[in-house]
């Protein structure tokens, strides 16, 4: 019997217009539409009357849900997976759903649509060449700092996602941790108050009357030089490289061309830490 797709349709990250017609039909024809919040995607399929039922697909039933649905696509019908705003599967669920199917050889068809990644980014003015998409940063403090400081020394452009509620405080440990970078606020993207406000992290911090603190942003920070890699964040790195396996020549290999620090000050520091474990 023939088995049904899972798709993964994006929706309007602000205005309801970024949406691809593509992505509506599919909405249209499929048996079910898996949703984060059946809520917000109700104003959305009402707006373009579509009138597939829902079914709610969250963090906390993703595991029961995902046998579900994994039923209905065994029995040959369509299932679509939305989230709130954007690219489903980009931080927030379904990749658990995303995982069983492609193991069950359960055909996936990913929609190409709306994301407020790329806009922040390509509006920051940073490089786009290459850049670094680290999502919502952990909750955990020691976690975070963890992040943060293996990020310290990489020479792409960051780009994280975070919550009104956590946003200055956030920007604050960006400050700490990576130094006054230059950095871009973009703040309700498509929506009627998308704003962007760009400078150094102390400059946006601390702005008198500068940033309103409401609704989602993403930020995006300007990538380190090679001056800017602190020995903490080469250590790290090294660490990290030492600890998958590398042999030391090879991890000082791969940190200069991740940080493009000079390869005698990592060499440095590759030694400083041997003589560390020799003390141990």
């Amino acid at each position: 019997m023939k088995t049904g797709t899972l798709w993964l349709a994006p929706t309007p990250v602000g205005n309801l217009g970024d949406i691809t017609q593509r992505a509506i039909e599919t909405l249209r024809s499929v048996a079910v539409i898996a949703c984060e919040d059946t809520r917000t995607t109700a104003v959305l399929l009402r707006h373009y009357s579509i009138d597939t039922p829902m079914l709610s697909y969250h963090k906390f039933n993703e595991r029961s849900r995902a046998e579900q649905l994994l039923e209905r696509l065994r029995n040959g019908e369509d299932v679509a997976v939305v989230s709130d705003a954007g690219s489903p599967g980009i931080s927030d669920p379904s990749g658990i759903l995303v995982r069983l199917a492609i193991q069950e050889g359960l055909p996936v068809s990913p929609l190409p649509g709306a994301t407020a990644l790329v806009p922040a980014l390509t509006a920051s003015g940073f490089d786009t060449a290459r850049f670094y998409f680290a999502g919502f940063a952990p909750a955990k403090v020691s976690e975070r700092e963890a992040l943060l400081l293996r990020l310290a020394a990489m020479p792409d452009t960051l780009v994280f996602y975070e919550a009104p509620h956590r946003i200055r405080a956030f920007l604050a440990e960006l400050l700490e941790h990576l130094g006054d970078r230059r950095a871009c606020l973009a703040r309700e993207i498509s929506k009627h108050f998308e704003s962007f406000h760009r400078g150094k992290l102390s400059e946006l911090l601390f702005a008198e009357g500068g940033v309103v603190w409401k609704g989602e942003f993403v930020v995006v920070i300007k990538g380190a030089t090679p001056a800017e890699a602190s020995d903490d964040a080469l250590d790290a790195l090294l660490r990290e490289r030492l600890a998958a396996g590398d042999s030391r020549s090879d991890a000082v290999k791969a940190v200069c061309r991740q940080t493009g620090a000079p390869r005698n000050r990592v060499y440095e520091r590759a030694l400083s830490l041997k003589e560390q474990e020799r003390r141990l």
